[in-house]
């Protein structure tokens, strides 16, 4: 499965334009997507240096990237600019569930993300 995995507010929490404090369990999580055989499309509005950073980030996590933006062989098929992916995780996106700290920024709940995953049977139960 392609999975389109945002940054800010994802992966790692939001302070744009640098790279935030890590989400909690965002690299566990996407790290057993990955085991699982699923591929990881960066999908974000950065770009430039601040997208450099982003994608950064998944190689110091020793998280390979499948696309950046764009996957990579929709091209042969279509002039789109949307990205192609079967599943997003985003902290826009409606249903995904979010911690709300004081103060801060609402952010993705990665252990709740991955109790869905496993209940959709998009990672095996552990």
């Amino acid at each position: 499965m392609r999975i389109a995995v945002d940054f800010d507010g994802t992966c790692t929490k939001h302070d744009y334009p640098r790279v935030g404090e890590d989400t909690p369990f965002a690299e566990s999580v996407i790290k057993r997507l990955v085991k699982e055989g699923h591929r990881i499309i960066l999908y974000t509005m950065r770009s430039g240096k601040e997208l450099e950073d982003a994608e950064q980030w998944f190689i110091d996590k020793g998280i390979p990237l499948y696309g950046v933006n764009v996957e990579p062989n929709q091209h042969t098929w279509t002039a789109s600019p949307k990205c192609d992916f079967d599943l997003t995780i985003d902290d826009k996106a409606l249903g995904t569930p979010l911690i709300f700290p004081i103060k801060e920024r609402a952010y993705v709940n990665w252990l709740e993300v991955e109790k869905i995953l496993e209940k959709q049977g998009v990672l095996s139960k552990k």
